[in-house]
């Protein structure tokens, strides 16, 4: 059961973010503004998707912790519907490509128009300008155009693609939070609202900056894999073990290096220096010859807890057992699905997962009659057939 606008905890309690469903980084923006407190309503299509073989559905973590009404933005009524909602809001959040905002009559000089106060946030991959705006793309794309795409993969192979996490979720969503978080704060001194331009390419540019500047000063190669943190070293690398699975080392500083060399039994051999470039080659073997030699949770037992800037490579199943996640609570449980715990952490006004992600249309009543529509307007609409009300809601 999501909880209530009053019910929530979390330092934005109070402020109302209005979503227009979209996957990716609108929708990851929207749970972290719904964990820390927001009161987050998304807008779906009458007809939602319903999971087969009772399964969960695929926004199951993304859409976590808002209400969900359902509206045809295609009838008048439905628009004006939304339009009236964006009036009573803080914050709209929108992923359509530049421009179908504002066929709907729904982009920000109309929402800007009826509350000056709100908050505009537009998420894309390309941005709202420029030659390719208007282009289809995803996450691979955007990131193959800031030029981190490049920057990732081994030596000698074709750049390897970091899941969605750069892009889509990273230098869009992320950002887009981030912007959406700094205009709430500068209209509640200003009084004025603003629109906030998300583009996965500049958010992932962003990302990019502390190796922009290594490169500007002939500090990283564009030879990807032979770097100090692409594989390139031995010391910042995985390494197979005994049993098949992997194990991650980071001994960057020497005396951590040092650490990592003497829990190894590697100490009284005669290694390349550490930042010997030349020696590279003999070091990882040497490395990967070692570590082959136990099994991943023998290498645990030895390395974990110390200076040696070590980790075991765990699978998605496995990281939510692993006892430091455990005690920290990293990962949660809600309704039979694993979570990430809200982040970040705060110490007087925590955040909260508010309840499972909602069926499309799920709350459109009581959603509406939070955001002050009368019931003679509710019935209006759904008459009109410009909302429509979840069963759930029929007997309410």
């Amino acid at each position: 059961m999501t909880e209530r606008p009053g019910d929530r905890s979390g330092p934005l309690r109070g402020f109302r973010v209005l979503e227009m469903a979209s996957e990716g980084p609108v929708s990851f923006c929207a749970m972290l503004l719904a964990d820390l407190g927001a009161d987050v309503v998304r807008v779906d299509r009458p007809a939602g998707s319903v999971p087969p073989d009772g399964r969960p559905p695929r926004d199951a973590v993304l859409g976590r912790g808002r209400r969900s009404v359902a509206v045809d933005l295609k009838h008048p009524d439905g628009a004006a519907a939304v339009l009236a909602m964006a009036e009573r809001a803080d914050a709209f959040l929108e992923g359509y490509r530049p421009g179908v905002a504002e066929r709907l009559g729904l982009g920000p000089d109309a929402c800007l128009a009826r509350n000056p106060r709100l908050v505009y946030g537009r998420a894309t991959g390309y941005g709202q300008s420029g030659p390719l705006a208007q282009a289809a793309g995803h996450d691979i794309n955007y990131i193959a155009l800031s030029g981190l795409l490049s920057a990732v993969g081994r030596a000698g192979q074709p750049p390897t693609p970091p899941l969605a996490v750069a892009g889509d979720f990273g230098g869009g969503g992320a950002f887009l939070a981030v912007g959406v978080l700094a205009a709430l704060l500068e209209a509640q001194r200003s009084g004025q609202g603003q629109v906030v331009d998300a583009a996965a390419v500049d958010g992932a540019a962003a990302l990019m900056g502390v190796f922009l500047g290594l490169h500007s000063t002939g500090d990283w190669s564009d030879e990807r894999g032979t770097n100090l943190l692409d594989s390139g070293a031995p010391f910042y690398d995985c390494y197979e073990t005994a049993d098949g699975e992997y194990v991650a080392v980071g001994a960057l500083e020497p005396k951590f290096f040092a650490t990592l060399v003497d829990r190894l039994g590697l100490a009284g051999e005669d290694l390349p220096a550490q930042y010997d470039r030349h020696g590279w080659p003999q070091l990882r073997k040497r490395l990967a010859e070692t570590f082959m030699t136990r099994t991943r949770q023998e290498w645990c037992d030895l390395l974990e807890g110390t200076d040696a800037c070590f980790a075991p490579v765990l699978r998605l199943g496995e990281a939510p057992q692993h006892p430091h996640n455990v005690e920290r609570a990293t990962f949660v449980e809600r309704d039979g699905i694993v979570h990430p715990a809200p982040a970040p952490r705060l110490s007087r006004t925590p955040g909260a997962i508010a309840g499972p992600a909602p069926r499309p249309g799920q709350h459109t009543v009581g959603a509406l009659a939070d955001w002050g529509f009368d019931p003679a307007e509710i019935d209006g609409l759904r008459a009109a057939g410009a909302i429509a009300v979840d069963p759930s809601e029929e007997d309410q």
